[in-house]
Formats: structure tokens, sequence, C-alpha cells
């Protein structure tokens, strides 16, 4: 099966996950948006052997340490989609605007697609394209364990922002009513900031997607 845990990291409180396959301990980290060296260290601390970096989408608070820790561990990186191409090579100016530490561009060793599927070990994630807040997002599914990793598409209790550049409020909506409720009201979901929820929780609560919501938008 397939362990996790989050790491809250940079000023943005964004989710950092390690994800591992219990039984061969092969381990990849998701969205690591700051502080290579304490994430490397976290995975060293379980004696977990890591072997690829995966991404949801472009933004600086997410991927600001991907390079440093592909580099320290010697290890590729993993998505998002290409069409978050412009944000991955505009990461200077991002880390410009939001006063943090120079970070330099660099685009992944292999670009993600819908329908696609990575390996943790010998757990499978499959890959859905869930474009709104960015137009490449991706956002991870391991059926088995019901869980996804959702980036910034959905939150406990809001969603993910569409004023950014190539940002699109109804793409939002429909990634989220057509990729992410399909998984099942069970699932269990780690965004890209703030506690998990489950897509039940918020199909019945959230103000922005809950049912009653969408259903009186539509």
């Amino acid at each position: 099966m397939l362990g996790f845990v989050t790491i809250p990291v940079t000023a943005f409180e964004q989710n950092a996950t390690l994800l591992w396959c219990k039984e061969t301990l092969e381990a990849a980290w998701v969205d690591p948006g700051g502080s290579a060296e304490t994430l490397l260290a976290a995975a060293n601390e379980r004696q977990l052997n890591l072997r690829q970096i995966l991404l949801t989408h472009g933004h600086l608070d997410h991927v600001g340490a991907a390079r440093e820790l592909a580099d320290l561990a010697g290890i590729p990186i993993i998505g998002p989609g290409e069409a978050d191409r412009f944000w991955l090579e505009q990461l200077p100016m991002q880390a410009r605007m939001f006063g943090t530490e120079e970070v330099k561009a660099f685009l992944p060793d292999r670009w993600l697609c819908e329908g696609d599927q990575v390996h943790v070990g010998r757990q499978v994630l499959d890959v859905y394209h869930c474009p709104g807040h960015t137009p490449g997002h991706m956002i991870f599914h391991h059926a088995p364990s019901q869980l996804a990793i959702v980036g910034d598409v959905l939150f406990a209790g809001s969603i993910g922002r569409t004023d950014f550049p190539q940002g699109n409020h109804q793409e939002l909506l429909s990634s989220i009513a057509g990729k992410l409720w399909p998984l099942g009201p069970e699932t269990r979901f780690i965004p890209g900031h703030g506690p998990m929820s489950t897509f039940g929780e918020e199909r019945r609560s959230n103000p922005f997607v809950a049912d009653r919501v969408l259903g009186s938008s539509r």
C-alpha cells in the first residue's frame, strides 16, 4: 500500500507530500515548494529510496525546491502538464514578485498528460488533467487507498484562485465536478494548502462547489 506524510513549506504553508510504497520503500516528493534539504532528510529518516519528484503545477510555492532537491538526490522531475511551461520558465520573475530567494527556471524530465500513470514502487497513481487554476494542472489519484493529491484545484472549504495568467474559473469548476467528484465521495484528498478533507464533504459543504451550488449554477 501507499504511505504518505505532508510537510508544510514556504511562507505560503504549501503542503509538500512524501509518498512511498510500503513494499519497496521507493518514494516520491509531490510539490516540493521549498526547504529541499529538510525534505531530503525527511525521506532519509524513514529509510526511503527517493526516486522522483512529481509536480501538480508550475507555481513557485509548489516547485521552488524541485530543481535543488532533484540535483541533491539525483532524481528526475515529472510533471506538470506542458501548458504550465510558461510558469516554470518564469520562475525567476515569480521569485522577484513574491520577494523570495532567487529560483532558476527549469523544465521537467517528463511532461504529464491526461490518462498517464506514474509508479511509486509497486503503487500506481492515475494522472488527471484539471485546468482552471493553471492550464497544465495535474492531480494524482491512488485508487486502492482512495487518496488524491490535488494541488491547488480544491481545498477544504474553498477552491483554487483563477485570477492568475491563464486561470479560468469555469474550467476549474468543470475540473472539480468532472474529474474529482467521479473518484468517489469517500476519497480523501491532500490539497496544496490547509487540512485534508474528502470529496463527499466538499460536495456537501464547500460554499463554491457543493452540489447545491453547482446544481443551481448550471
